[in-house]
């Protein structure tokens, strides 16, 4: 499916980053994993490799402007295009409002819609050169239904929302498509960690009565970003169980 595209997957040092960037390697693209975690992208980046694909780590700070140009420079000069952004990475660092200090809310917002802005214009040039590429952005249910103690979470997922509709009119013409997915309650170590009653809520929130796996959420951005949604542009798919709908 991606045999001979570079994909730049940031965030992917572990989680759902992590998954999409092996989900990628397995359908044939060359990955460029960029994270702030030295040793867990040493650990993707060994996973990815058994799987016959080239990889290559980038240590990098989204939310550091310059930094990211060079580095997206630097990732266009080796591998000669960038053919997939996912824009993957992201904080959390929740608290009632009357309680969230100034810094948490600068730096969720930061990170999440920042970094995202940040990646974007980065790869954008060399996209348009290219006059191809694909943007999938990570968002997130609560950008769109909102959560108590996640103003600062919700403000930045709702801002990636209104932002890949924007860009996606703005890089049409360039043959470049943006889309996002907004996943719901996804499998991982905070989710296996709840207690019996808070699991059992969370499900009951869900209609399929299950939570989602990062596998399943890396299934939805390999095919938006694959030739198969070729016709696809400024789209948020909904990756929750049907949560919301």
């Amino acid at each position: 499916m991606f045999e001979g595209k570079n994909a730049v997957i940031t965030g992917a040092a572990r989680g759902i980053g992590q998954a999409i960037a092996l989900d990628l390697a397995t359908k044939g693209a060359n990955i460029i994993i960029c994270d702030l975690q030295k040793e867990w992208l040493e650990e993707t980046a060994a996973a990815v490799k058994k799987t016959g694909r080239k990889v290559s780590c980038k240590e990098l700070d989204v939310t550091n402007h310059d930094t990211t140009q060079s580095v997206f420079q630097e990732i266009a000069s080796e591998c000669g295009t960038i053919d997939i952004l996912v824009n993957n990475a992201g904080i959390t660092r929740d608290g009632l409002l009357m309680r969230m200090s100034e810094a948490d809310w600068d730096a969720v917002l930061a990170v999440n819609l920042k970094g995202t802005f940040n990646c974007t214009k980065a790869v954008s040039r060399t996209m348009m050169k290219q006059r191809s590429g694909a943007i999938v952005n990570i968002a997130s249910i609560i950008g769109i239904a909102g959560n108590v103690g996640q103003a600062n979470y919700s403000a930045s997922k709702a801002g990636v929302i209104a932002f890949t509709k924007s860009i996606a009119k703005e890089l049409a013409s360039r043959n470049i498509r943006v889309n996002a997915v907004a996943p719901g309650f996804i499998t991982s170590k905070m989710t296996d960690a709840l207690s019996d009653d808070v699991r059992e809520s969370m499900l009951n929130a869900i209609p399929l009565k299950q939570f989602g796996t990062q596998e399943q959420v890396a299934g939805v951005v390999s095919f938006l970003a694959s030739d198969q949604a070729g016709y696809i542009t400024g789209e948020v798919i909904n990756i929750s169980g049907g949560m919301v709908m």
